[in-house]
């Protein structure tokens, strides 16, 4: 039975099983959202948007989600529809076009047992040996479908299992996900202090098809890279969370056994002697993580560190980028928001890396704010052949600083400045280029006309280094940003911006004689909002660039269209 039917025949026995019972003063709930986008593809050979099936022939491309939920009888059932038509969210270079049965899932509590089946969203502890989690704006949905059962064992401790495959478009990885957690709390009589403890254990089992084609691949190599792959590969964590009045402390280790991977960086040897990058291996990994927070009166502050060797946890070992991936490793960068401030993302390194955040925030009293962020990252340092080991290189380096100032309720002004260190050899794969070094002082002023009407102005300028070899400024050079946003609430809401390269780097379009171009990218949105539907008209020029969602990033091209989006809850 093909998808849409079996949702439509579904919908209607749900509805009129609502009705009967409704009629017998036992109505349930029912809710639900839907989230579209559409995307026309203008082709400008200038800022490279082309040589792609939208831009050269389909001209249009879009995405849908419509999700119904419901409720009764001590149920929870949902059903989530996806379409896909000519989108670039799986892919940014080529169309992807498809539609069915996104989701569905069943959950039911019996006393102190809870069962679910479907397509699953968890996570163990903070994710690091499992979690199944959706990120649409990567068109990543890494949900488990199979079956998942809780039993509480009293309001303090509980105990998880889960069994199944991990998601793949509108099919399945053929390897088998399972895993168990068991999760507590303790306070003391005072309740000045508390402990959450947990540990977690998650097993993938490959499949025949996906053995079969690693061993082909191990068949290639020479006998100095070759290795016996396994079927079976765990991970373990343990982690808590203390807290003790305003301080809360976090910790998590990870280890996982020896499993197969692509390393990108290990040196295969061909049968011709020649070496070149990227081979299969089968290694262990190991994770450590930990967060420190304080808050209080007019202060707060975080500090986390975490150190990552070969955790790569994926549904089949062959995949890459962003499919099949089992687990989530936490993002040690600050999340920013300007334009500028976050054209450059550090992408977390499944192979290696130690990485140190720390944030603080003070309010003297209700007109000021002060915050400062730093977040160092580093790979390992790699033992040698002949014992000797090698130093670590900077992946990124954030300097961020604000300070924002309030005029009782008639104005807000921010401002601050940002230094960045970003390894564009290791986060873009592009061995030649130097890190790049960027200075980004901004601006932020919102200004309250009336109750319902404001201004808000968005300044921001990135001077970036010089590439001494390329005798030029690095990748696209320097940068400004403006923006004027006027907001007439509760429904409208219009927005004009530029991000101008007025000073062109080595990457920075050409024109006929090699000149280097000063091209703007504007942007004009509408936004229009009534009661829990919300529209977007928006035109936009986008410079190519990495684009991260929780941690999670992926280098897009250069866009040029028409974006439209509309967006319900019911």
């Amino acid at each position: 039975m093909k998808p849409l039917k079996f949702i439509l025949i579904l919908a209607f026995f749900v509805s009129q099983w609502a009705n009967v019972h409704a009629q017998q003063g036992n109505a349930g709930r029912l809710s639900g959202n839907l989230e579209t986008n559409a995307n026309f593809f203008q082709r400008d050979t200038l800022i490279g948007a082309n040589n792609t099936p939208q831009y050269d022939r389909q001209l249009f491309g879009a995405e849908a989600w419509m999700q119904l939920n419901y409720s009764n009888w001590g149920f929870d059932i949902g059903l989530r529809f996806d379409l896909f038509n000519n989108s670039n969210l799986l892919d940014p270079a080529n169309s992807y076009s498809d539609q069915g049965l996104g989701r569905w899932y069943i959950k039911k509590k019996i006393n102190k047992l809870g069962i679910s089946v479907g397509y699953l969203y968890d996570q163990i502890g903070s994710g690091i040996i499992f979690r199944a989690y959706e990120q649409r704006p990567l068109l990543i949905d890494n949900a488990l479908y199979g079956i998942r059962t809780t039993y509480d064992f009293n309001d303090n401790w509980k105990i998880k299992g889960f069994t199944g495959r991990q998601k793949l478009q509108f099919d399945s990885y053929a390897s088998i996900i399972k895993g168990m957690s068991v999760d507590g709390f303790i306070s003391s009589d005072s309740s000045k202090w508390t402990f959450a403890p947990g540990f977690g254990v998650t097993n993938r089992t490959l499949d025949d098809v996906s053995m079969a084609t690693v061993v082909g691949e191990v068949a290639t190599y020479v006998t100095t890279d070759s290795l016996t792959p396994r079927y079976n590969s765990f991970a373990f964590s343990a982690y808590n969370t203390l807290s003790v009045g305003p301080v809360s402390w976090y910790i998590e280790g990870a280890y996982k056994t020896e499993d197969l991977f692509v390393d990108p960086f290990a040196e295969r040897t061909l049968f011709s002697g020649e070496k070149i990058l990227g081979r299969l291996v089968q290694r262990p990994g190991s994770v450590v993580y930990t967060s420190l927070s304080y808050a209080a009166k007019g202060f707060g502050g975080t500090a986390e560190y975490k150190r990552t060797r070969n955790f790569t946890f994926r549904a089949t070992p062959l995949v890459e980028l962003n499919r099949g991936i089992i687990n989530f490793l936490p993002p040690m960068t600050r999340v920013n928001t300007y334009r500028l401030t976050a054209r450059y993302n550090a992408a977390t390194q499944e192979l290696g890396e130690e990485a140190i955040q720390l944030d603080l925030r003070y309010s003297p009293n209700k007109k000021w704010s002060f915050n400062f962020n730093f977040s160092n990252i580093t790979d390992l340092p790699n033992t040698q052949t002949d014992g000797t080991t090698e130093g670590t290189q900077l992946l990124y380096r954030e300097y961020f600083t604000e300070i924002a100032y309030k005029y009782k309720r008639k104005f807000i002004v921010t401002g601050g400045v940002q230094l960045q260190t970003y390894n564009q050899n290791i986060y873009e794969n592009k061995p030649t280029a130097p890190n790049v070094e960027t200075i980004t002082p901004y601006f932020d002023f919102l200004y309250k006309i009336s109750r319902k009407k404001s201004i808000r102005f968005e300044g921001q300028f990135m001077k970036v280094g010089d590439d001494d070899k390329a005798k030029a400024k690095q990748d696209y050079g320097d940068w400004a940003f403006g923006l004027v946003e006027f907001t007439m609430a509760p429904h409208w809401s219009l927005v004009v911006s530029d991000m101008y390269n007025l000073g062109p780097g080595k990457n920075s379009p050409s024109d006929a004689s090699g000149e280097k171009l000063r091209i703007h990218y504007p942007r004009f949105d509408v936004f229009y909002t009534h009661n829990a539907n919300r529209f977007s008209l928006s035109y936009v020029k986008q410079v190519e660039g990495v684009v991260c969602t929780g941690g999670i990033c992926r280098l897009e091209p250069a866009f040029s269209g028409v974006k439209m989006s509309v967006s319900s809850t019911f």
